[in-house]
C-alpha cells in the first residue's frame, strides 16, 4: 500500500493509479460493500470535468484485468448491480514485525509520504550476524496476503533447482500471476483487420445533442477508414446498435469485426471529452481504453489522436501518407464544426427534406469558417441527390462542382471531395475519363470509405464492366453489412443479368436490416426480368413512400402494371405523373421508363431526347440496363449512347 504497487508473486503488475485507489478502498473493507457514491465522492469530485460512469467501469474493468478476475464468475470484485463493489477475495492483514503495534490498511486517499514515514518510523534494519543467515526482522510484504518470506537458504542443491524448474514451468503453463507477460511481455493479440466503432453515448443530458454524438461516432469512423490495412463498418451499420443492449461479442458476430470501439462524449460548452474502450471480439478481452478531453476547435486533432492511438495499439502498420493525413488537421470554428456535425446528421436521413435540411446547415458551417474543407464537400454531396430527383440538373450540378472543387483548394487530401468531384463529372459532365482519375484518387485517399466504392461500382458497371462493378460494390456491402448498399450490390448485380443472386441479396438484406431495403428503388428489376410481376409491383409500391418526392419508384411501378398487363394502371399513373411534371420538376427518364413499359417506343425515345438535355444522370447506364433491351436494335438507342459519350 506504501508503495502503490500490486504484486503477484513479487512480480509488479502494471496498473494505473485510479483502479489502484479503487482497489485500496475495497481493500479497506473486505466483504463489505462500497457503494458508487462513496467511490465518485472519494476518486471523483464533483468539479471534475469526467463521465463518472464511465470513468468508474473503465478502472473497474482494468483492476480486474490486472487481477485476472470475470464479472461473470468473481474472485475478487462482485458488482452490485446499480449500487457498487464488494472486494469478496480472501484479505491476510499486513503482518506485523516485532515490536511495532499492528495497524489497519492505509485510506486509499491517506497521503504516500504520510504512509511510508508511518510504516518505517523507529524501525532500523538489523544487522547480518553471519552470511547465509536470514535477518532476524523479516521483510515487509508487498501486497496484501503475500507471506513472509523463509529464512534463506542456499538454492544450489539438486532438490531445489528441481524444485524451483517444477514452479517456474507450473506458472509459465498457467501464466499465473501474469508471469509470462512480465518476463516475455503480453502474449499477442489476435490479428485485427476489421473494426467497428459503436454509437458513443450522449452524456450531456440533453436529447439535443443527440446529433453531436452521432455526428462524433460518424467522424471516428471517417477518421479511421483512412487506414487501408483496416476495414471498418460504416456509419450505418452501426448505427442499429444506438441505445440496444447486444453482449459486444454478439455484436461483433453480427457486424463480423474482430473488434469493437464502444464510448461516450460529452460536451460542456466549447469542451468536449470523449472515453474509448478498444475491446477484442474473440477472444473477448479489453485491449485499451484512453480519455480525450479538448477544446472544441481542436475536435479534429482529438479525432487523430483517437484513430492514431487505436491504429497502433491493433498493431496496423499506417504508410507515410496515411500518417501525413491522420496528422493533417486545422482548428475549427466551434460553431461551424456543429453545423457541419448536423448538416451530416440530417444528410443521413436519406430523404429529399433531409438533403435540403443538410444544404442549410453546410452553408451555415461555410458562413462560420470559410476555411473548413469538410462542409463545401457535405454541400457538394446533398446537391448531387438533390440533381434529378426534386430539380433539375443544370440547375444544382454546377453548384455541387463549384463546392468540390472549393473544397479541394482547401484540402487537396479530402477523400470526400474527390468522390463529390468525380460523381459530377460521371453523372452530369459525362466526362468518364476524368472521373475515372478522380474515384483512383479518393480510393487512394479513403480505401475504407463505403460511399465512394458503391459509386465507384456504379461507374464500372456503367461502362460496360459490370463483373467488376459488382465486386466493387460487394467491398461497400462488406463496409455496410447492414442492408444500405446491400441496394447497390442488387443493382450491380442486376446490370451484370444475375437476377436470381439480386433477389437474393435483396431477401437477405431484408431479413437483416428491413429498413434499408425499404429505400431501394431498384428492388423489384430484377424480379421483373424474371416475369414475377405481382411481387415486382408488391416491391415497388412499398419503396414509394420511402423516398417521399423521388418520382422513380412510382415510374418503375407504373412500367411493371405494364408488362403484367395491367395497362389502365400504368396509364393512371402515367397522367399523374405528366399533371405533376406541370407544377414541378419531373425527371424525363422517369416517364420514359412509363412509355417503354407501354411498349409506346417513339414516345419513349421523344422522352429520352428531353433527358439527355437535361442532363438526367440514370443516362448513363442506357449500356448495361437491360430494361431498354427493346430498343437496342433501334439506330436511335445506339446514337444516345454515343451522345452520353459512353466508353465502347
Amino acid at each position: 500500500m506504501r508503495a502503490s504497487e500490486l504484486r503477484k508473486h513479487g512480480i509488479r503488475i502494471k496498473l494505473q493509479d485510479q483502479p489502484l485507489q479503487v482497489l485500496a478502498m475495497l481493500l479497506e473493507r473486505p466483504g463489505d460493500l462500497v457503494t458508487r457514491e462513496e467511490l465518485r465522492t472519494k476518486l471523483w469530485p464533483a468539479d471534475t470535468f469526467v463521465d463518472f460512469d464511465h470513468g468508474l467501469n473503465s478502472a473497474i474493468n482494468k483492476l480486474r484485468e490486472a487481477l485476472g478476475d470475470s464479472a461473470d464468475n468473481p474472485r475478487f470484485i462482485e458488482t452490485l448491480p446499480r449500487r457498487g463493489y464488494r472486494f469478496v477475495g480472501a484479505v491476510d492483514p499486513p503482518a506485523t514485525p516485532p515490536g511495532q503495534v499492528g495497524r489497519t490498511l492505509p485510506s486509499a486517499s491517506e497521503p504516500a509520504s504520510r504512509q511510508q514515514t508511518e510504516g518505517r518510523a523507529g524501525v532500523s534494519p538489523p544487522e547480518l550476524s553471519s552470511p547465509g543467515l536470514a535477518a532476524a526482522q523479516p521483510a515487509e510484504p508487498s501486497a496484501p496476503g503475500a507471506v513472509l518470506p523463509a529464512p534463506r537458504r542456499s538454492w544450489r542443491t539438486p532438490a531445489a533447482i528441481l524444485a524451483l524448474a517444477a514452479v517456474l514451468a507450473a506458472l509459465f503453463a498457467l501464466d499465473t500471476g501474469g508471469v509470462r507477460t512480465r518476463l516475455f511481455g503480453k502474449p499477442a493479440a489476435a490479428r485485427i483487420q476489421s473494426i467497428a466503432v459503436l454509437p458513443l453515448d450522449n452524456l450531456s443530458k440533453d436529447p439535443e445533442q443527440e446529433y453531436f454524438a452521432d455526428g462524433m461516432t460518424d467522424e471516428l469512423i471517417s477518421e479511421l477508414a483512412k487506414i487501408g490495412a483496416l476495414r471498418v463498418i460504416s456509419r450505418t451499420s452501426v448505427m442499429q446498435y444506438k441505445k440496444v443492449k447486444k453482449p459486444l461479442p454478439l455484436i461483433a458476430r453480427e457486424l463480423q469485426v474482430d473488434a469493437l470501439l464502444e464510448g461516450a462524449v460529452v460536451r460542456s460548452g466549447d469542451r468536449v471529452r470523449v472515453t474509448a474502450n478498444l475491446v477484442q471480439a474473440s477472444p473477448e478481452r479489453h485491449l485499451w481504453a484512453e480519455s480525450y478531453e479538448r477544446d472544441l476547435r481542436d475536435i479534429l486533432t482529438l479525432q487523430s489522436d483517437l484513430a492514431t492511438a487505436i491504429a497502433r495499439e491493433i498493431r496496423v502498420k499506417l504508410t507515410p501518407q496515411e500518417q501525413q493525413r491522420l496528422a493533417s488537421t486545422r482548428p475549427v470554428n466551434p460553431e461551424a464544426y456543429e453545423a457541419y456535425l448536423k448538416g451530416r446528421y440530417t444528410w443521413h436521413q436519406f430523404t429529399v427534406q433531409g438533403f435540403q435540411k443538410s444544404i442549410e446547415y453546410y452553408e451555415q458551417a461555410i458562413r462560420k469558417d470559410p476555411g473548413y474543407a469538410q462542409p463545401y464537400s457535405g454541400l457538394a454531396d446533398s446537391y448531387v441527390q438533390l440533381a434529378g430527383r426534386l430539380l433539375p440538373p443544370k440547375e444544382v450540378m454546377p453548384k455541387a462542382k463549384a463546392a468540390a472543387l472549393r473544397a479541394l483548394e482547401l484540402d487537396n487530401k479530402l477523400a470526400e471531395g474527390h468522390s463529390s468531384l468525380a460523381y459530377v463529372l460521371f453523372y452530369y459532365e459525362w466526362d468518364w475519363e476524368a472521373a475515372d482519375k478522380e474515384y483512383e484518387r479518393a480510393l487512394q485517399l479513403n480505401p475504407g470509405y463505403p460511399l465512394l466504392r458503391s459509386v465507384h461500382g456504379f461507374y464500372l458497371a456503367a461502362r460496360g464492366r459490370p463483373e467488376e462493378g459488382v465486386a466493387e460494390v460487394r467491398r461497400a456491402s462488406e463496409l455496410e453489412p447492414a442492408g444500405f448498399f446491400s441496394c447497390g450490390e442488387l443493382r450491380t448485380l442486376y446490370y451484370a443479368r444475375r437476377y436470381d443472386e439480386a433477389i437474393e441479396k435483396y431477401r437477405r438484406a431484408r431479413e437483416l436490416y428491413p429498413p434499408g431495403p425499404s429505400l431501394c428503388a431498384w428492388a423489384g428489376m430484377p424480379y421483373e426480368q424474371k416475369l414475377r410481376f405481382e411481387e415486382a409491383i408488391a416491391l415497388y409500391r412499398g419503396t414509394i413512400p420511402g423516398l417521399g418526392a423521388e418520382t422513380l419508384p412510382t415510374a418503375l411501378l407504373a412500367h411493371a402494371y405494364a408488362q403484367a398487363g395491367k395497362r389502365a394502371e400504368a396509364l393512371k399513373i402515367l397522367d399523374q405523373l405528366l399533371a405533376l411534371s406541370r407544377k414541378r420538376f419531373v425527371s424525363p427518364y422517369d416517364v420514359s421508363v412509363v412509355y417503354l413499359g407501354l411498349g409506346e417506343k417513339d414516345k419513349a425515345f421523344a422522352w429520352l431526347e428531353k433527358a439527355v438535355a437535361e442532363r438526367m444522370g440514370l443516362l448513363v447506364y442506357l449500356k448495361v440496363d437491360p430494361i431498354f433491351d427493346p430498343l437496342r436494335s433501334d439506330p436511335r438507342f445506339a446514337e444516345l449512347i454515343r451522345r452520353v459519350g459512353i466508353p465502347p
